[in-house]
């Protein structure tokens, strides 16, 4: 009798709290109505409600956590176009010499390449609007070219070594976009794959990469997450499959309001034998770091470089009848051994937060090991080998890798700031683009025995002069000149192929990608 009257005590107890928060919800949502209502009504002038409800949502997000934010429709689409794999246009690679169009590459079987586009085209009107010489933004021109699917774009073309100007209808197509953008060996039986994002295609580009590079006798491997913001949790719970053995955790999440729930490798990769090494940086972040600490924290491999990110927060999409979404933080991630990814933050302190990387910088984090100290109570044990990792915010790798502060010369970064670099390459493969690809017959002659011609050299300094951008002295001008032709030659070969000859140039000259061959050696 007694645990019975009890119990209808508690009842009653629960039922009671419950109403009075509803009340207080209630008289907060009244509250919040009353005031636009009174805004709309009496305000002095007029007022852009849908930019006054939106300023309101925002400001209650930017209370809470740095991740939980709001975007309008324009925005969403914008921020969701890179993860859903695909956009709907005439698929060209394009960039901008002064103010026209310079078609880079045409998306293989895509529309623009089914009509005859070639790469150097120049894209000077489209649907009887000129787009050259009229001063007009990127983002405008990237608007007239897409479209939906099956509609057409007639473009208005100049083509070099052809007198008449060419038109041609392109009907719009979806286009696929890749978030991988380097699959190659790197030595005989060591393959690279570098993930740029977590897209909704990035486990499918991963299987079609990891199938290409065995076939090629690959046996062990390099992962490059470097500068990976994140994206979808089961793209990278996905790829982390791969490298584990059914039933492995690769992460869990849990919130206040939110159940703990395990993501586990729902079957045995295809990649659960050959020795893997990750790259990451200061950059690297969310899924990316992810699928860093499932490899670590199961002595699946190694992690190279800098500590990561620290982007451990859920959001939760919450989509608005507009159109608009709220991306609301709902629980935090956790590796496999517990280790919280999450950095530390303060509530509302969005600006500390986003100087985190630039206080690493000045700290010294970045450039010296021997400034990172971590308390026991951080600390943390992988589960087979049982090796000593930390917890606190972000992967810490294995093998710390400092930035190298002093690569590029102030003046190699000022003109790659002022785009001098890029604009000289758009001229050089202008002029250049047919007898390069008739004297280089595939991309392996061309990284053996291609040199940047010192003509190209004097072009970029002369252009460099002319917007006042001159080294010190002829020490800063030696130091320059490996780095930058190493740049030039790199550029040539994504705009002759694609970025896996980019990154197959650059990666030589990587300390992360050279210390992942030590130890795989």
């Amino acid at each position: 009798m007694r645990n019975y009257i009890l119990s209808a005590v508690f009842l009653l107890l629960l039922a009671t709290t419950l109403v009075n928060a509803q009340k207080r919800n209630d008289d907060n949502l009244r509250k919040l109505n009353y005031a636009e209502m009174a805004i709309r009504s009496l305000y002095v002038d007029s007022v852009d409600e849908t930019k006054l409800v939106e300023d309101a949502i925002r400001g209650m997000l930017e209370k809470l956590d740095p991740h939980s934010a709001y975007s309008t429709p324009k925005e969403t689409k914008a921020m969701n176009e890179p993860l859903q794999g695909s956009f709907e246009g005439i698929g060209v690679q394009f960039n901008m010499m002064e103010d026209t169009l310079v078609v880079i590459q045409t998306i293989t079987k895509g529309p623009s390449e089914k009509v005859g586009i070639l790469a150097g085209d120049r894209i000077v009107g489209v649907n009887d609007t000129a787009i050259a010489g009229v001063k007009m933004s990127r983002e405008e021109i990237m608007r007239r070219l897409r479209g939906k699917k099956g509609t057409i774009a007639h473009l208005k073309v100049v083509r070099q070594g052809i007198k008449d100007t060419l038109f041609f209808n392109v009907v719009r197509d979806k286009i696929p976009v890749k978030s991988i953008d380097a699959v190659y060996l790197v030595r005989p039986q060591v393959g690279l794959i570098r993930i740029g994002n977590f897209g909704a295609t990035t486990y499918q580009e991963f299987v079609d990469a990891m199938t290409e590079l065995k076939s090629k006798g690959m046996k062990d491997l390099i992962l490059d997450l470097q500068g990976n913001g994140g994206g979808y949790l089961q793209a990278a719970a996905d790829i982390a499959s791969e490298f584990l053995h059914r039933g492995d955790l690769i992460v869990y999440t849990r919130g206040r309001m939110v159940d703990r729930r395990d993501y586990n490798a729902t079957s045995t990769g295809m990649f659960t034998e050959g020795r893997v090494v990750v790259l990451v940086d200061e950059y690297t972040a969310s899924a990316a770091e992810i699928v860093t600490g499932a490899i670590q924290d199961q002595d699946r491999g190694l992690v190279v470089g800098r500590r990561t990110f620290g982007k451990g927060l859920v959001q939760r999409p919450l989509d608005l009848p507009d159109g608009s979404m709220i991306r609301l933080t709902i629980a935090h991630y956790y590796t496999p051994s517990g280790r919280c990814i999450q950095k530390p933050y303060e509530k509302g302190n969005k600006k500390d937060y986003a100087m985190d990387v630039a206080n690493r910088l000045k700290h010294g984090e970045l450039t010296n090991k021997d400034s990172i100290h971590f308390s026991d109570s951080l600390r943390y044990y992988t589960l087979k080998k049982h090796r000593t990792v930390y917890g606190g915010g972000g992967i810490m790798p294995d093998h710390f890798i400092p930035l190298d502060t002093t690569r590029y010369t102030k003046f190699h970064r000022e003109l790659a700031a002022k785009s001098v670099l890029i604009n000289q390459n758009l001229r050089y493969m202008d002029k250049n683009r047919k007898s390069l690809l008739k004297q280089y017959k595939d991309f392996a002659l061309f990284k053996r025995d291609f040199e940047i011609p010192q003509s190209y050299i004097d072009t970029v300094l002369k252009e460099g002069e002319k917007q006042n951008i001159k080294p010190k002295d002829a020490e800063e001008l030696a130091k320059t000149l490996p780095e930058l032709k190493l740049q030039m030659k790199a550029l040539i070969a994504r705009d002759l192929w694609d970025m896996t000859e980019y990154y197959s140039i650059v990666n030589d000259e990587s300390e992360l990608v050279k210390k992942a061959l030590e130890l795989l050696e």
